[in-house]
């Protein structure tokens, strides 16, 4: 009897283990929508979204013209394909002098998606193709999937939005390296719901 006892309160325990840990990563499983989930004290904060912009250099050198875009939403060779075209900057002579273009290209390199511990970043590695290599956030596969949902004359033809590489113009926390669907407010049209 007493084995069976000790069978019973073997499987018992595994079960209110194996619901307690079901239950507490269940929110990891919609951490897209920015919740914070826990398991066990770990926190999954540090892992949601991209990592925020955190050179001042970038900051002031790209976002004179538009937004930072966190490095960690392309890989290592976009990054290089972006600034090795820097002459012809999508239609504008962004060149730089080369201590600073170093500087940068160290910077987006050292912290592009393919070196990142965050869930966005990785994920936007993952719906690349091994040899694909794009030089703008809104060819990936990932963007493309994400938002394919949305009409273009929401963002494309609206006047005060205009293109869908304004992330910081609907994503109200861009800048933060979030961009969680529940924080998306299109300029003139309001928060965005699936």
């Amino acid at each position: 009897m007493s084995k069976f006892l000790l069978s019973t309160t073997l499987i018992t325990t595994t079960l209110l283990i194996t619901a307690l840990v079901f239950v507490n990563s269940e929110r990891a499983l919609s951490d897209e929508n920015g919740e914070e989930w826990s398991l066990f004290g770990l926190s999954s904060l540090k892992y949601m979204g991209v990592a925020p912009v955190d050179s001042t250099t970038y900051k002031d050198e790209c976002g004179s013209c538009h937004m930072a875009y966190s490095p960690g939403l392309l890989p290592v060779d976009s990054w290089k394909k972006v600034m090795l075209n820097l002459e012809n900057h999508f239609g504008d002579n962004a060149e730089l002098e080369q201590s600073t273009y170093q500087e940068l290209l160290k910077y987006l390199t050292d912290n592009a998606a393919n070196h990142s511990e965050y869930r966005r970043s990785q994920k936007i590695v993952r719906s690349l193709k091994s040899n694909e290599t794009v030089d703008r956030i809104t060819q990936t596969p990932y963007f493309i999937r994400e938002h394919d949902e949305i009409p273009k004359r929401l963002v494309v033809d609206n006047p005060e939005v205009g293109s869908f590489s304004q992330c910081n113009l609907c994503h109200l926390n861009a800048k933060k390296g979030s961009f969680n669907e529940d924080e998306v407010s299109i300029p003139g049209v309001g928060y965005w719901k699936d």
